[in-house]
C-alpha cells in the first residue's frame, strides 16, 4: 500500500473512472481514518480501540498500522500505537504555521514576561481557530488550550477577530447555531454581530468566561502584507476585576508589532490559504 498515493481527481459523468483513482481514494480514505483515530489524550491506543473508532475491518487497520509504522507516522509499545515523529516532522514544514510563529514567537515572549498569563498566536481554519503556539508560566492557571488545539469562533476572542475581518465567514457563523459551551456563551447572532462591529472598529476582541468558566481572554489581529490577516494573537487569564481594561492596550500593541515582524522579514511568503484581506474593508455582517 502506497501511503503517497495521490487524490483522485475530479472526473466529470460522461468520464470513466479509472480502477487506480478508486483503489488510491479508498487507501487515502483508511490512512485519514486511522490517523484521525487519536485524540490529544491518547498516549496509546490498542488495535481493538483503532478498530472500534474507525469503523474499518480489524485486518484492514493492522495493515494501514503497518505501513503507517514503516514510514514513520505511526509508534508502537506495550501501551499500543501512538502517533509518530514523521507526522511532528512534516507539521513543522507547514508555512503558514511556521512562518507566523517564527515572526510572532520574540514577540509572544515579551507579552508572556509583561503578563505573566498564558498567552496565543492562532490562525484560521474553516469554521475554528487553530492554536500554533502556546506559551505559560507556572503561575499562570491552567487556560483551555494546547498547541494544534482548536475552538469555537463565535467563544473565544481570538475567534472573534477572524469573524470581525471575514465578513462572508461571519455570515455564515451568525446563519447557523450558535453552539453554547458555558453559560456565558454569546448564542444571539444579534448580540454577537454588534460585538464584531465593535471589535473591527476597536481593533481588539474580548471574551469573558464565555469558553470556560473563571477565565478571559484578549485577542488583536496581525496582519501580512496589503493588510492581509493572517493570524491573531492573545492573553487568556482568570478573571480578575480590571484585568481586561490592562491587557487591551499590551495585546494590541503586541499584535502591531508582529505585523511589523511579518511585513518586514517572511511574513509576505504565507500563502493565501486561510488569509483575508480586511483591513480596508467595510464590514458588513448581516
Amino acid at each position: 500500500m502506497s501511503l503517497v498515493a495521490p487524490l483522485p481527481a475530479a472526473v466529470h459523468p460522461d468520464q470513466t473512472v479509472h480502477p487506480d483513482q478508486t483503489v488510491n481514494g479508498a487507501v487515502v480514505d483508511k490512512v485519514r481514518r486511522v490517523l484521525s483515530a487519536f485524540g490529544p489524550d491518547d498516549v496509546g491506543v490498542s488495535l481493538a480501540e483503532l478498530v472500534r473508532r474507525t469503523g474499518l475491518a480489524k485486518t484492514t487497520v493492522h495493515r494501514t498500522c503497518a505501513d503507517l509504522m514503516a514510514w514513520g507516522a505511526l509508534e508502537r509499545d506495550t501501551a499500543g500505537y501512538r502517533l509518530g515523529l514523521k507526522l511532528f516532522e512534516l507539521g513543522q514544514l507547514v508555512p503558514r504555521q511556521r512562518i507566523l510563529r517564527e515572526a510572532a514567537l520574540p514577540i509572544l515572549e515579551q507579552l508572556l514576561f509583561a503578563t505573566q498569563e498564558t498567552v496565543h498566536c492562532a490562525v484560521l481554519d474553516g469554521h475554528e481557530v487553530v492554536y500554533v503556539e502556546r506559551l505559560s508560566t507556572r503561575h499562570a492557571g491552567s487556560a483551555p488550550s494546547r498547541i494544534a488545539g482548536r475552538a469555537d469562533l463565535h467563544a473565544t476572542a481570538t475567534g472573534k477577530v477572524f469573524l470581525a475581518w471575514t465578513p462572508a465567514l461571519a455570515r455564515e457563523v451568525l446563519s447557523g447555531p450558535l453552539r453554547a459551551r458555558v453559560p456565558r456563551t454569546i448564542t444571539s447572532p444579534l448580540v454577537l454581530r454588534r460585538q464584531l462591529e465593535r471589535v473591527h472598529a476597536e481593533g481588539v476582541a474580548t471574551e469573558y468566561e464565555e469558553t470556560r468558566v473563571g477565565y478571559l481572554s484578549v485577542a488583536a489581529p496581525v496582519f501580512g502584507s496589503h493588510g492581509i490577516l493572517v493570524g491573531a494573537i492573545s492573553v487568556t487569564a482568570g478573571v480578575r476585576r480590571g484585568l481586561t481594561d490592562r491587557l487591551v492596550p499590551q495585546v494590541k500593541a503586541a499584535g502591531r508589532a508582529v505585523t511589523v515582524a511579518l511585513r518586514t522579514g517572511d511574513g509576505r511568503q504565507i500563502g493565501e490559504a486561510g488569509e483575508v484581506r480586511g483591513a480596508s474593508l467595510r464590514m458588513s455582517y448581516a
